[in-house]
This record gives C-alpha cells, structure tokens and sequence, in this order.
C-alpha cells in the first residue's frame, strides 16, 4: 500500500512539472549573449597581438564591465585545423539582445578610453598587420527549466 501510494505521489508531481512547463510551452530561457570574434595571428605576430590584447583591449574591455555594458570577455587560444581557422578566439558577453544596441554610450567610452574615433580606425588599420579577423558571430547561452 505505501509502495502504491509513493508511486501516485510521484505520478501527480511529475505530473504538475508537466503541467507547468506546457503552460507557456518553452522548456528553456533565454540567457546571455556572447559575441564571438574569430582571429587568425599573422606569423611570427602572435606575442605582438597578445601584448595589444593585454593593454589596449584590456582596457577598454575593463571599462566596458565598470560602465555595465559587458558582462564578461574572454581571450582563447585555439589549435587551427587548417590555414582558414582561427588561433585566437576573442568573447564578449552581454546580459542580453538589448545590450547589444547600447552602442552610443559604448562609443563614447571608447573615445574617452582610447581616444578619438580617427586614432581608433588608425589603430584597427595598423592591427591588420598583427591578425586577421575571419569573422564572428552572436550565440545565446538557454537555460532549461
């Protein structure tokens, strides 16, 4: 009879857990959202890459946290599998979609950051010679139920 009674128990909760998760019919949650920047070091340029990465980009990225504009970043090496792939990942996560719009506020960091939206482009151009970006992409982290 307990036997009996435990298992109608455990049928009615599993039941309720059910119940709850059709109401609104998504098992999941959205959660953060990470930017994913994929980099190739040109030869010989990868502790030149790393030393911009550990300066410049550390600070600005720093910034961006204190300010609440990031969540996080992150900085991951990677072994390619041929000549097209990337050696370096570069992450940068976001509470969310929306975030990702606050890109006003997050250019007026960086000018107050690093300097002026001329010196930047300078900059990016002259990093050409150190890396190059074969892309990048946006993926959102689903939290089940």
């Amino acid at each position: 009879m307990r036997i009996l009674t435990s298992v109608l128990i455990s049928l009615a909760f599993s039941g309720m857990a059910a119940t709850a998760l059709a109401d609104d019919g998504r098992v999941y949650t959205d959660g953060p959202v990470v930017e994913v920047s994929y980099i190739r070091t040109k030869p010989g340029k990868f502790d030149d890459y790393m030393k911009f990465l550990a300066t410049t980009y550390r600070t600005l990225m720093e910034a961006n946290k204190k300010a609440g504009l990031i969540q996080d970043y992150g900085i991951y090496s990677a072994t390619p599998r041929s000549p097209q792939d990337p050696d370096l990942l570069l992450t940068t996560t976001y509470a969310n979609m929306a975030a990702l719009d606050r890109s006003e506020e997050s250019e007026a960091l960086s000018v107050k950051t690093i300097g002026s939206m001329a010196s930047q482009s300078q900059a990016a151009i002259d990093r050409e010679a150190l890396r190059e970006v074969l892309g990048s992409e946006l993926i959102r982290k689903l939290n089940l139920k």
